[in-house]
């Protein structure tokens, strides 16, 4: 079992910067085996993939709607994954999700409860 826990989520201005955190644990993480991502979804949309990152820093591309403007790293010391908001807009309002899959596996089968970012124009 893997438990999922975000931060940093809250209320900013457009142009303004957020850093969202992740932190992993659970008998069943290992740095070495996840994959950590991003996703987000907002009212009335789907849920989208933004990035992920494995152990060793190796990035999964980001979503168009980010590219350029978010950035996700990882400390494995720590089981954390953050996501480096800058220049947000208001249609990055959303709930933003953290999750984890294992190298062997597509699936991301973990989840956080999501953290509420808001950006007002």
């Amino acid at each position: 079992q893997v438990q999922l826990v975000e931060s940093g989520g809250g209320l900013v201005q457009a142009g303004g910067s957020l850093r969202l955190s992740c932190a992993a644990s659970g008998r069943s993480f290992s740095n070495y085996l996840m994959v950590m991502g991003w996703f987000r979804q907002a009212p009335g949309k789907e849920r989208e993939f933004l990035t992920a990152i494995n152990w060793s820093g190796g990035i999964t591309g980001y979503a168009d709607s980010v590219k350029g403007r978010f950035t996700i790293s990882r400390d494995n010391a720590k089981n954390t994954v953050y996501l480096q908001m800058n220049s947000l807009k208001p249609e990055d309002t959303a709930v933003y999700y953290c999750a984890a899959r294992r190298q062997s596996s597509s699936a991301f089968g973990s989840w956080g409860q999501g953290t509420q970012v808001t950006v007002s124009s």
